[in-house]
């Protein structure tokens, strides 16, 4: 049984693995449902998806009807304007079969331009607010990815009182010291502030090189495939206390993480991590420089 933990201040103790829906965006129904089942299978009571997923809102809907109260539903909107925002939330719900979702994000919130336009007057973080206000959501969070999000995100927690975070987390990235440092400063604030913590990209082995650009993928970033080293990603990342891992849309890899996640979580020592990064030539997603971006 895969352990459940608050998910900060929102009252709902979520599985420590969340599905990430992101993979479900290009697929069929029936291998969407045979996805779902699994998530079910497993007890994950927490659903993560996005207006951009492709058709991943449209997948999930037949199980909004019979599993709805099963189920934390998160989903994110890219616009950074009121007008923009509203009507993707609008968008979602219908298109989720849902009356409400739990929990808005505000996808990849990066950019500093960007992050003005949304927290000033007409801004999607208004329009948000009013829709928390009328029963359209719960809860607002914030996403993003690259070396820069954990300090934007610290910036966006001075601003409003977002619910949650999302942002990269695995060994790689962490050997970083400026990374670390930042990530290490933002989850001591969520801590205080009972904001919860959301972690992506725990299998990945790096971007995928030119040579296997015409192969096909499942995922933008090339993910690890041997079962020793998933564990140890995944056991890496749960054995942190009070951090959620989302899972990847490369939907071969579901089955180990869960099954990684459902029995105790013995955190991998260094040694092992560091000849993990050897081994199997994993590299940040993520530099500060060249890489920055997706």
């Amino acid at each position: 049984m895969i352990t459940k933990h608050p998910f900060g201040n929102t009252g709902h103790d979520s599985t420590r693995v969340i599905f990430g829906a992101a993979g479900l965006g290009t697929c069929s129904q029936g291998f969407a449902d045979e996805v779902l089942e699994t998530v079910v299978n497993f007890g994950v009571n927490h659903i993560d998806t996005a207006a951009s997923y492709g058709d991943a809102e449209e997948r999930i809907a037949p199980w909004m009807q019979t599993h709805r109260s099963e189920f934390f539903l998160a989903t994110k909107t890219e616009d950074r304007d009121g007008v923009g925002a509203r009507a993707s939330l609008e968008r979602s719900l219908t298109r989720l079969g849902v009356d409400k979702v739990d929990l808005i994000q505000l996808h990849n919130l990066v950019e500093p331009e960007e992050w003005e336009q949304v927290h000033r007057k007409g801004g999607a973080l208004e329009a948000l607010v009013s829709a928390k206000d009328e029963g359209l959501v719960d809860f607002i969070g914030v996403t993003g990815h690259g070396t820069r999000i954990p300090t934007m995100h610290i910036r966006s927690l001075e601003e409003f009182p977002y619910d949650s975070v999302l942002f990269p987390y695995n060994y790689a990235m962490l050997s970083n010291p400026i990374y670390r440092d930042s990530v290490e400063h933002l989850i001591e604030i969520c801590t205080q502030r009972n904001v919860a913590v959301q972690t992506i990209k725990s299998v990945a082995r790096g971007r995928w090189s030119s040579d296997s650009l015409e192969t096909t993928h499942f995922s933008w970033y090339e993910p690890l495939e041997e079962d020793l080293a998933i564990q140890r990603a995944v056991s890496f990342v749960l054995g942190r206390n009070g951090i959620f891992l989302n899972t990847s849309s490369d939907y071969r890899l579901l089955k180990k993480t869960l099954e990684t996640a459902s029995f105790d979580i013995e955190v991998p020592s260094e040694e092992l991590m560091e000849q993990d990064l050897h081994n199997f030539g994993i590299r940040p997603l993520f530099d500060g420089e060249s890489l920055e971006l997706i």
